[in-house]
C-alpha cells in the first residue's frame, strides 16, 4: 500500500501514544507498588552515556529506558489505540 502525504504525520501520533501509554503505565505501577511489590521490578535497556571529544566540540550520546511490567502494558495499549484510530 502506498503512503500518501497524510500518513507521514501519523508516525508522530504513534510515538506520542506509546509515550503516553508508557507514562501512564509507570504511574499506575508506582501507585500499586506498595500493595504489589513485583510491579516495581524493572529492566534497564539502553546505551550508557559516552562522550566524543573533538577538542573543539564535545558530544554526549546515550539513552536508558526503565521498562517495568505496567510500563510495557501501557506502551502496548498505546499501540492498540493507534491501530484503532
Amino acid at each position: 500500500m502506498a503512503r500518501n502525504i497524510r500518513n507521514y504525520g501519523s508516525i508522530w501520533v504513534l510515538i506520542l501514544l506509546i509515550l503516553i501509554g508508557g507514562l501512564a503505565g509507570s504511574a499506575v505501577g508506582d501507585a500499586l507498588a506498595p500493595a504489589l511489590p513485583w510491579l516495581k521490578t524493572t529492566s534497564l535497556i539502553g546505551l550508557k552515556p559516552f562522550t566524543v571529544d573533538l577538542r573543539f566540540l564535545n558530544i554526549t550520546f546515550g539513552f536508558t529506558i526503565a521498562l517495568g511490567p505496567l510500563t510495557a502494558l501501557g506502551m502496548i495499549l498505546g499501540y492498540i489505540v493507534y491501530r484503532r484510530i
